[in-house]
């Protein structure tokens, strides 16, 4: 079975993203990053720390990615863009 590290991250930002899974992932992520059964354990001097910093690197930049995409759209749900602004439909009678 042929796995790449960039499949990898693609899965894992994919299921970050989707509603139903994302507090699973988080929550998985700290269990991992927590538990001293890891890819390499945490007793081994820098080895042990390393997995555990690219993992947590990688659920930070995948939750502001998140934090960063929901704020964007909140603001363009409260502001409408520049140019576009609303338009009133008036009936209009003319003075002579």
């Amino acid at each position: 079975m042929n796995i790449s590290l960039k499949s990898l991250y693609e899965w894992y930002g994919n299921a970050l993203r989707h509603p139903q899974y994302r507090w699973l992932i988080i929550l998985g992520t700290l269990v991992y990053l927590i538990s001293p059964i890891d890819i390499s354990p945490d007793f081994i001097p820098i080895a042990g720390q390393i997995d555990d910093f690219i993992i947590l690197s990688l659920l930070m930049s995948e939750v502001t990615r998140i934090v960063l995409s929901f704020a964007q759209n909140r603001k363009a749900m409260v502001d409408p863009p520049e140019g576009e602004a609303e338009t009133v439909d008036v009936d209009a009678v003319s003075v002579d």
